[in-house]
């Protein structure tokens, strides 16, 4: 078992610093890595593929490869900091990581690992571990969408549904690195069990696999045997007016506009950013959701939320990690 890392310092306002910052990236198809200037571009960008039927070791190997290759840039005695953006379930408070598309990681010592990899080739930096949900929202308040918000709600809807919050300008991730994972958010009393052994969860109304299987329960199939029976087909399928399809992103929408709604009436955020890949179907998913919206953001102080798709796509994981690292490290 590992040591506890210590609790996260108390968050900057800004992420104006100076020196540049080693982004780790971790998902389940592939381990990113870049050198972050401080004012976003990237150098020295390079990636692996995740090892599938691995054991942890070897899909640490990986991540090591990734730091080997950033480690041969002319640019890496430039280096001050380490930000780790990963899929979770995430312990940032141990500096541990269990991701569900990791299956070889279970309360893997991922920062412990990564610190000592990085002091191995020469740079022994002040390290932070976010999850991706965090993560991104600490990019798209950065560079993005959520840019000039003092209080935002970033969200990724995918194959599940999390999140993070911007609160007064600062980066929230809570004590254990888990804050704003709206995904397990209980928007229906009476709903269909989670997989996180909870009920009615956002993330099981409202992410891609969900409105997929939903689509299907209800008769829903692509017009060819062949055809993307996945979200994206059911989006496709919605675009072109098929009934059952409308109704399996409207139901998305609905508990995603319920989800946001909670939110911003707890911690009075004014926007709610959306990434990921269910909200790559643009209005199929963002027009039910701002319908619904005004069911639930009733409140005078909510009245006026926004709802937009995020800006930095695919790069947000990596400017995630460094974003994290710039807000939650000390300045250089």
């Amino acid at each position: 078992m590992t040591s506890p890392h210590p609790a996260f310092p108390a968050p900057r306002a800004t992420v104006s610093a100076t020196g540049l910052t080693v982004a780790i990236d971790i998902g389940g198809t592939k381990i990113a890595g870049a050198l972050v200037h401080p004012d976003g571009t990237m150098t020295a960008t390079t990636r692996r593929p995740t090892p599938r039927g691995a054991d942890g070791d070897a899909v640490f190997a990986a991540v090591a490869e990734v730091v080997a290759d950033l480690a041969r840039s002319p640019l890496w005695p430039s280096a001050v900091r380490c930000g780790i953006g990963s899929a979770g379930p995430v312990d940032a408070s141990r500096g541990t990581v269990s991701p569900v598309n990791i299956g070889a990681w279970r309360e893997f010592p991922v920062q412990a690992r990564i610190e000592a990899e990085l002091a191995r080739h020469g740079a022994a930096l002040p390290t932070v571990l976010a999850g991706d949900g965090p993560a991104m929202t600490a990019a798209e308040h950065w560079l993005g969408a959520a840019r000039g918000h003092a209080n935002a709600l970033c969200m990724v809807v995918s194959t599940g549904v999390g999140g993070g919050l911007i609160l007064n300008n600062q980066l929230h991730p809570g004590p254990t690195g888990n804050a704003g994972h709206i995904g397990h958010i209980s928007v229906a009393f009476d709903g269909e069990p989670c997989v996180c052994g909870g009920r009615g969860c956002v993330e099981s109304i409202a992410s891609g696999t969900a409105i997929a299987r939903w689509a299907r329960a209800q008769g829903w199939a692509p017009a060819s045997p062949d055809g993307d029976a996945t979200a994206a087909g059911v989006a496709v399928a919605a675009g072109a007016g098929d009934p059952v399809a409308v109704a399996a992103f409207d139901r998305a929408g609905r508990a995603l506009a319920a989800a946001i709604a909670a939110t911003a009436t707890l911690v009075e955020t004014d926007i709610a950013v959306i990434g990921g890949g269910v909200a790559a179907s643009g209005d199929t998913l963002f027009a039910p959701i701002r319908a619904h919206l005004a069911d639930y953001a009733t409140l005078s102080f909510v009245r006026g939320l926004q709802v937009v798709p995020a800006a930095l796509g695919t790069h947000a994981g990596l400017i995630g990690a460094a974003a994290a690292a710039l807000m939650l490290l000390p300045a250089a």
